[in-house]
């Protein structure tokens, strides 16, 4: 991917997509792990980060040290 997408329609698919494809409901990641995770689809995991937390997609404890994809999925 070149850049993530501007439009909001379009960015809620790919991050629908990015949390189907790279996160097991079921499983906690590290902040390292999500973001080697995200860099292998683009260099800004930040930033896909961010906005898979901001949709819901991704839940992060309060002390930032884990994650979990939400359990359903839009």
């Amino acid at each position: 991917m070149i850049a993530i997408p501007r439009r909001a329609a379009r960015r809620e698919q790919l991050l629908v997509h990015l949390a189907e494809t790279l996160f097991a409901v079921d499983r906690e990641y590290t902040e390292p792990k999500v973001n080697d995770a995200l860099r292998t689809v683009h260099e800004d995991c930040s930033a896909l980060r961010r906005y898979l937390i901001t949709s819901g997609l991704l839940a992060r404890t309060r002390d930032g040290r884990s994650y979990r994809r939400a359990a359903a999925s839009r």
